[in-house]
């Protein structure tokens, strides 16, 4: 009897655990998303990669939002007046609340963006004129790094005020044409005072330290292993969400979970392209862009890579195309210049890459004959180079090696791999200036050039490698000063990278594509290759 019964329980069990649906097949209402990466920070003013922004909109609305259809659409902003000029944006805010049942205020805007450039968040810069050009943000940030204090006084002057609870007004130093667009970023996301400065250094370390005003509510997450959320009830826009639970399953390697997509614990993931041929002819399988250039960073403090040659040497010796059509097999394609195809529009409706010119090409003849020149200037018959990269960034690992074996192949140079984290690659090696070629990426956080183009500004806090160019710079400042006439700034805009890459500032390797596993239940999945890249709101699994 007791034999019996232990059977029945387990059966019974076995039933329970299905409909419960521990996998996105097995419940219509929950959506397993699976990751290579993992959630950094789920604080909007701290965040400053992919997978944390798609966590931290899981559960956070801005002023604008896409919609159904991934275009820029109104979010916690009910309306908004521009003025003639384009300098002061009026929103008026829609009956919206947190979840611990607080009111979202124009005053959760001020207080996040200042608290953003008071604490030198990663992207403060994005206030600036590199972003959407706050009216005094340059001058505060000039000011902190000078050493003076922004105390509430000072704050005061950043162009960002609320009228009353439901009118927030934003001036700006110049028209900024993609102004809207910016404003779906979560460094431009509001914050609840009251509830962050009790939670102080504990904020956003945990589910019970977040709070939500979006489609979601984070209710538990492990970090390296799990977020899970569910629908938030409460969210001004409930009705369009259909999913009850959204789970984030974290730090999965591709083949990992290539076999859990296989066995539907997933619903969709990436992998990587020693999976492609075998999974690229079923009906689950897709080739997405990912926006991500892959690039090399030049370090112009070393005295060799200073010298014009020997950098068009090194990008005359990477066949991209193919790297990206026999080693990535994943949708990525070979860059041809700084900014990336499918980016941006100009006024004449083109694509910027249709416009500007080509700045890549595979010869190693001539790449040989550009390197000799520049060891005979140097005086030298060798050279030593660092090629720097993080081991956990896929599929750096992948370029690293390809580029060895391509570097390898110019007479004269020895190449030195150095393995690291991502993180000890940016924050320290980077930072530092110890390297001296660094593999590195950089994705658009909106439509328009100079999302890759301020990278190269002098002073750039993002240009490791110290390139500075009096005539970039102009060009760039021109394009600044031009907003009002959009195609006399596309033009400055197109010069500004001509000039880059004709110095070969930075080298440009790769566009990167993914190779993506997604159920065929698994319906209005947002995927963008600008900003967040992923906005799960409409997420729907169909019977």
């Amino acid at each position: 009897m007791k034999k019996l019964f232990s059977l029945l329980a387990c059966t019974m069990m076995a039933i329970s655990l299905t409909g419960c649906g521990s996998s996105g097949s097995s419940s219509k209402n929950v959506f397993n998303f699976a990751s290579e990466l993992d959630i950094i920070s789920l604080d909007s003013t701290k965040a400053n990669d992919g997978m944390s922004f798609n966590a931290i909109h899981a559960f956070t609305d801005g002023l604008m939002g896409r919609d159904k259809d991934g275009n820029t659409a109104n979010a916690l902003a009910e309306s908004y007046e521009v003025s003639d000029d384009g300098l002061t944006y009026t929103f008026k805010l829609k009956d919206a609340k947190w979840s611990n049942g607080d009111p979202v205020t124009a005053n959760d805007f001020v207080y996040s963006w200042r608290k953003i450039i008071q604490e030198a968040g990663n992207y403060a810069y994005m206030l600036g004129t590199d972003g959407a050009g706050v009216k005094n943000a340059d001058k505060l940030m000039a000011d902190q790094e000078a050493g003076k204090t922004l105390d509430d006084k000072a704050m005061e002057t950043l162009g960002i005020t609320a009228k009353d609870d439901k009118t927030l007004v934003i001036e700006l130093e110049n028209p900024c044409p993609f102004f809207l667009d910016l404003m779906t970023f979560p460094c431009y996301y509001p914050q609840n005072e009251k509830f962050v400065e009790e939670q102080g250094k504990n904020y956003a370390t945990s589910a019970e330290t977040t709070l939500s005003n979006g489609a979601y509510k984070l209710t538990a997450w492990e970090k390296g292993s799990k977020a899970t959320f569910e629908k938030n009830n409460d969210y001004y826009n409930a009705d369009a969400v259909k999913l009850e639970e959204l789970n984030m399953l974290l730090v999965q390697d591709p083949k990992t979970a290539a076999m859990n997509f296989d066995s539907k614990a997933n619903d969709y993931c990436t992998i990587n392209s020693e999976l492609v041929d075998k999974y690229k002819t079923t009906e689950n399988f897709k080739q997405i862009p990912e926006g991500y250039l892959f690039y090399l960073q030049i370090n112009f403090k070393n005295e060799d890579l200073a010298n014009a040659n020997i950098r068009k040497a090194l990008s005359y010796a990477i066949n991209r195309q193919d790297f990206t059509d026999n080693v990535l097999k994943d949708g990525s394609l070979p860059a041809a210049g700084f900014v990336p195809t499918k980016l941006s529009t100009g006024p004449d409706g083109k694509d910027f890459r249709e416009t500007a010119d080509k700045y890549t090409d595979y010869n190693l003849e001539e790449a040989q004959k550009y390197f000799d020149a520049g060891l005979k200037e140097l005086g030298k018959d060798s050279i030593d180079l660092r090629l720097l990269y993080g081991t956990d960034e896929s599929p750096m690992d992948t370029m690293a090696e390809y580029l060895q074996n391509a570097f390898s192949k110019l007479n004269g140079l020895n190449i030195e791999m150095v393995a690291t984290t991502k993180n000890d690659r940016i924050y320290t090696k980077q930072r530092n200036g110890e390297f001296d070629v660094s593999l590195t990426r950089w994705g658009p956080d909106f439509s328009d050039p100079i999302t890759y183009l301020n990278l190269l500004l002098t002073g750039n806090t993002n240009n490791y490698g110290k390139y500075s160019s009096a005539a970039f710079d102009q060009a760039m400042d021109n394009a600044k000063k031009s907003a009002s006439n959009p195609e006399k700034r596309w033009d400055y805009l197109i010069e500004a990278e001509k000039i880059a890459m004709e110095d070969y500032a930075f080298i440009p390797v790769f566009e990167k594509g993914s190779a993506v596993l997604q159920s065929q239940k698994v319906k209005n999945l947002i995927q963008k290759p600008v900003g967040v890249p992923y906005d799960f709101t409409y997420v729907e699994i169909a019977e």
